[in-house]
């Protein structure tokens, strides 16, 4: 495969990232049809953080992360880099001094399917990081790469322009060209969720205990029965 960088990729309106932000990983996921979720292994450095933005990809070789360097010369303001290897690999290949740079670029954030390290500087400096590990393991600048093209990343693929929605739920890949589809069907269930929970609040009943779920159940075979009872 020929190694490219590509300059220019989709954009999106600040306000659908915001929107898609605020409606977090698990909402938006289940808006999607339970898609375009990345592994559990993919954690967060910083609990309780949100972050959401344009993904501008990076394709690179295991313990090597000259791509990452070249990649945030194409950033723009708000971006996030999603960085994919072409095998397997839990090598630190991002430390302090490039959350240094991507700060300064103000770069939202980080998806690292690799290694981090140098994370207390990181975790002091507050920038956003979601990886699969933390390691001390050093890298080199030997092996040319890609920037902005297609990657699977944590087993999600993710195409330059798409929607990266992160918080303590794990990362969510939202295609560039149903974000706005996206975002409203997100709200409805957030809506939706929250008829529900002042439901809960006052006691029930749960929405599998609700009478339509039981009929249902009713429909599919299920008993009730007194402890003492004997099922024939």
């Amino acid at each position: 495969m020929k190694n490219v960088v590509v300059r220019h990729i989709p954009s999106t309106p600040p306000e659908l990232v915001e929107k898609l932000r605020s409606l977090g990983v698990a909402t938006v996921h289940e808006a999607m049809g339970r898609i375009g979720l990345m592994r559990p292994v993919m954690r967060p450095l910083i609990e309780g953080m949100q972050m959401a933005g344009r993904a501008v990809t990076v394709l690179s070789t295991p313990g090597d992360n000259w791509m990452i360097h070249v990649a945030c010369e194409v950033c723009s303001p708000g971006d996030v880099l999603v960085v994919a290897a072409t095998s397997e690999t839990t090598d630190g290949m991002v430390g302090d001094l490039l959350v240094t740079l991507m700060r300064a670029k103000q770069i939202s954030g980080l998806i690292l399917d690799a290694g981090c390290r140098d994370v207390r500087q990181i975790r002091a400096m507050k920038f956003p990081v979601w990886s699969k590990a933390i390691s001390a393991q050093g890298t080199v600048k030997a092996t040319p790469g890609s920037v902005n093209v297609p990657v699977v990343c944590a087993g999600a693929s993710v195409t330059p322009g798409d929607i990266i929605v992160a918080d303590d739920d794990g990362v969510v890949v939202v295609p560039h060209g149903v974000a706005a589809e996206i975002a409203i069907a997100a709200q409805q269930r957030c809506d939706r969720e929250e008829v529900a929970r002042l439901r809960m609040a006052s006691g029930g009943p749960a929405l599998g205990a609700s009478a339509p779920m039981l009929q249902r159940l009713a429909e599919m075979g299920l008993v009730w029965i007194d402890k003492d009872a004997i099922v024939e």
